[in-house]
């Protein structure tokens, strides 16, 4: 069966380059490039949903999957 990664989606149009998301991301995961947050490293992501938490303008969502086993 294949995995599923499922990471933070960044509207970068909305992101004001703040960087409050990076700080919060104990993994790693975020940087800003050009005033703007990235995701540098997917596998350093848990998942962990802070960075949405932090963000003022709302430009991080951490939709969940629903998964039906069976």
């Amino acid at each position: 069966m294949d995995a599923t990664v499922v990471l933070p989606r960044i509207d970068r149009d909305t992101c004001n380059g703040c960087g409050d998301c990076v700080d919060v991301c104990h993994g790693g995961a975020l940087a800003l490039q050009k005033l703007k947050v990235v995701i540098v490293s997917a596998a350093n992501c848990d998942y962990c949903t802070d960075c949405e938490a932090v963000c003022p303008v709302l430009a991080i969502a951490c939709p969940f999957e629903v998964v039906i086993a069976g």
